[in-house]
């Protein structure tokens, strides 16, 4: 088998590339995907996210090592694992982040991803349904859907954002990120809008596509220093390998890339002599600079009847999984995260470094089973977090997961930024428009009130927020923790290139599909020497006294 680009891992990125690469007629191209297909029915329904992660037909699940600053626990790192990959199965908030997000990455080398370059790529490949304007695309692959609402509580938190003082927002992907308002989510018509939908969906029928599903690659192959092949083992369990005439892609995103470049022989020297792992390349940067989004949850009773919790009985569940099936209406048309707050933690920090999102109902942390009773929760998530982690091999056997080491909390910066958080959502849901809503405060609860009290909660309930990202980071060669070049190609070797969350140099202000998607955009034009989109000059809001004030 051989074809002209070989692309491993049909995820967010991997779908986009495909699509792009075959669109003129000239490419071949094999997409080797290690999961099924997407046509489960839970795959589509968008309230469907928390079973969707209790699986594992869909689900990589990724058991993390013991975190040593959250008292030893691991955590699970779900990743998707079919035709769309993550955003097949995420909880399809689409959040580009910050316009100094970009520029950061710019300043730290990666010429060509300031903000005014990365934005035409944003508005080409979105699909916005309140429609495009000098920061919002129309017309592309990705439906993008605004919010539409009429519970109370949603309406309250983001008033009584206003009440704190606190700027609003009319789109949050536009001229103003900082501040409260409507979440967007990748949703059309009742159904989650993944990238499979959106890029592979039109092209599956193409000749020059071969999608091959189920399909666990092996390793890399080169000669001397340029790649030439994959091997990968079928669904059958059958060796097989496909060769590159052009380049092999690598988009099995920021676990599985670096987990696959390792496993190949490229990577820090020592770990792959300790695996026993010939060094094709030395490359010290691999599965290093693992950023990450922490989340930690605040539970508050509902003083009035405005929650979902009534609709997760069981006698309501049918009724609204067939409204759903028949109609793709009502409770179960929703991913139920439909308000944001994107805030600065203190004065002195320059763009919002914490996200807070209001969902409707609250679980338990461990089941993810509704509290029996009305309530609502609110998530803190650490956008900017200091600690930084890293993969590993476990074995040089492709069959055995890497270890994932997030070292949450092992920057104390990051401890004080989440008691910051807390605090300023304690604040929150006191102001007039949250108070009739607000009930005692479940957990942390009144009794972890101290600095003390509230680390321990910390350590023992942060989670995750599925971000992870920067593992195969964008740079200059003479970077050494760098692994490609600002056009996703491998440093030192010839037709291997990567594409997808793991080549970003830190993690943006917000989810990381968007931003994902947009970075495939990019670089399938570079791989094809399509000249850049011009760039847009767009000037966006920042708070000018933000030395001295933190709202």
């Amino acid at each position: 088998m051989q074809a002209d680009y070989v692309i491993i891992g049909a995820g967010s990125a991997g779908c986009v590339v495909a699509n792009k690469l075959i669109v003129d007629g000239k490419n071949s191209v094999v997409l080797l995907e290690a999961g099924p297909d997407n046509k489960a029915l839970s795959l589509k329904m968008p309230a469907a996210v928390l079973s969707n992660l209790k699986s594992t037909k869909h689900n990589w699940a990724f058991q993390g090592e013991p975190e040593p600053y959250l008292n030893g626990r691991s955590l699970q790192h779900d990743r998707g694992k079919t035709l769309g990959g993550s955003s097949s199965i995420n909880g399809m908030l689409f959040i580009r982040g910050h316009a100094m997000d970009f520029d950061g990455w710019r300043q730290a080398g990666c010429e060509g991803w300031g903000y005014e370059d990365v934005l035409p790529y944003f508005k080409r490949m979105e699909n916005y349904d309140a429609g495009g304007d000098a920061f919002r695309g129309s017309g592309g692959p990705l439906n993008v859907q605004r919010a539409s609402f009429d519970n109370p509580l949603l309406k309250a938190f983001i008033t009584a954002g206003g009440e704190a003082g606190y700027p609003l927002s009319d789109d949050l992907c536009g001229y103003r990120q900082e501040g409260f308002g409507v979440l967007d989510s990748t949703v059309h018509k009742g159904e989650r809008w993944s990238a499979a939908r959106a890029y592979l969906d039109p092209v599956r029928n193409n000749e020059n596509l071969q999608i091959v599903t189920k399909a666990l690659v092996q390793k890399m192959h080169f000669e001397g220093k340029t790649a030439k092949s994959v091997s990968f083992l079928d669904q059958f369990g059958q060796s097989k390998s496909v060769a590159a005439n052009k380049e092999i892609i690598l988009c099995a995103g920021a676990v599985g890339t670096p987990h696959l470049l390792m496993l190949s022989g490229i990577g820090p020297r020592k770990h792959l002599d300790q695996h026993g792992i010939n060094i094709i390349a030395e490359l010290s940067g691999v599965g290093q600079n693992l950023n990450e989004h922490p989340d930690f949850v605040l539970k508050y009773k509902c003083k009035e009847p405005v929650t979902l919790w009534p609709k997760t009985r069981i006698w309501n569940r049918a009724l609204i999984g067939m409204e759903w099936f028949f109609k793709k209406t009502g409770v179960c048309a929703s991913n139920h995260f439909e308000v944001v707050a994107c805030i600065r933690s203190d004065k002195g920090v320059e763009y919002p470094d914490l996200q807070l999102t209001l969902s409707p109902i609250a679980v338990d942390d461990q089941t993810w089973a509704p509290l029996q009773e009305h309530a609502f929760q609110i998530h803190i998530g650490l956008m900017r977090a200091q600690s930084r982690g890293r993969i590993e091999l476990r074995s040089s056997n492709p069959a055995d997961p890497p270890k994932i080491f997030v070292n949450y909390l092992d920057n104390p910066q990051d401890r004080d930024t989440f008691l910051k958080g807390i605090e300023l959502v304690r604040e929150l849901v006191r102001q007039p428009s949250m108070a009739p809503f607000t009930g005692d405060e479940i957990f942390p609860g009144n009794g972890a009130q101290d600095a003390d009290s509230l680390d321990a909660c910390l350590r023992d309930h942060i989670a995750t927020q599925w971000h992870l990202s920067c593992t195969a980071r964008m740079g200059a060669a003479t970077d050494k923790g760098a692994v490609v070049d600002n056009e996703g190609r491998v440093h030192g070797i010839s037709k291997l290139r990567i594409v997808d969350a793991s080549v970003m140099p830190m993690v943006t202000n917000g989810n990381t599909n968007s931003p994902t998607i947009m970075i495939a955009e990019k670089i399938s034009d570079q791989i094809l020497g399509i000249p850049t989109l011009p760039r847009i000059e767009a000037e966006v809001w920042k708070n000018s006294k933000f030395e001295v004030e933190q709202r």
